[in-house]
Parts: structure tokens; sequence; C-alpha cells
């Protein structure tokens, strides 16, 4: 009797983790070097578009957009420097948070900027742009090669 309780303990054990590789439980797919090198696709092109994949709903989910005014609480601003399109992956009430996610950011070989919206909240960048399809682009290249990052957004800075 005890070793067929055993053995029906240990076949919905297998029968489990077998489900799970079929969701694709996996955690490879979430380190930004799973391939094997550098992530090429935060630095899109603006001739080049991201391939979208058929097994990843990320890449087709619609993108957050908002309008709004913010300045650059990292560096001081000129006009070359000014861009229209942001891809946000952070917000933040308090600038200590925003300025300890950065950090995180670099250690994963991005290169964030803070932006400070009219209303006091902290916005962490990856990318700027001044055209909108590049933008979109880079979105749909976190997704698919960060799985952590799904929830970014794009802003577009109010003129």
């Amino acid at each position: 009797m005890i070793k067929n309780i055993f053995f029906l303990i240990l076949l919905v054990v297998i029968l489990a983790s077998c489900a799970s590789l079929r969701k694709g439980s996996s955690k490879m797919s979430e380190s930004p070097l799973a391939d094997g090198g550098k992530d090429d696709g935060i630095e899109v092109l603006e001739d080049k578009k991201p391939k979208v994949t058929e097994d990843k709903d990320d890449d087709k989910r619609e993108i957050v957009i908002r309008e709004e005014k913010v300045k650059s609480v990292d560096i001081e601003e000129n006009e070359d420097q000014i861009y229209r399109y942001y891809v946000i992956v952070g917000s933040f009430r308090y600038l200590d948070n925003a300025r300890t996610y950065k950090k995180n950011l670099i250690d994963e070989e991005f290169v964030p900027v803070i932006l400070e919206n009219e209303n006091g909240l902290y916005r962490v960048s990856v990318a700027a742009y001044n055209n909108e399809t590049p933008a979109r682009n880079n979105i749909a290249a976190i997704r698919r090669n960060y799985t952590k990052y799904s929830d970014v957004w794009l802003l577009i800075r109010k003129q």
C-alpha cells in the first residue's frame, strides 16, 4: 500500500514538472545574456525593425502612451539632448528609489536617465528618440528580451 502511494506521488510530481515545461517556465529567457552574447535589441536602428516572434504576446500587446512635460534630473539639457519620445521602464514617487533603480539598470548594461514630470513623479528612461517608430521598436525589443520589463511604455514629451 505504501509503495503504491509513493508511486502515485512520484507520478504526480513528474507530470507536474512536464506541464511546467510546456508552459515555458524556464528562467533562461529572462537573462540578458541567455543567447550567449550581449543583447543588441536595446539600441534599435531606425531602419531596422525587431523580428516579432509568434509565441510571445508581449510584442503584440498595445503600448501604453502618456504625454507629459518632463525635465532631466541627471543632466542639464541643451537643444541636442531634448527628445520627443522616451522608453520608460520605471516610475517612482521618490528620487532615491529612482536612483537605486537606475543603478540596477546600469548593471544590466542599459543607459538610463531620470526624468521628472510636472506632478513630481520620476520616470526612468532607457532610450530617447525624436521619431516614434524606433521608440516603439525598442519597446518591442525590450519586451522580447527582458520579460521583467514587459510593462515598458512610451512617454511623449509635451512641447
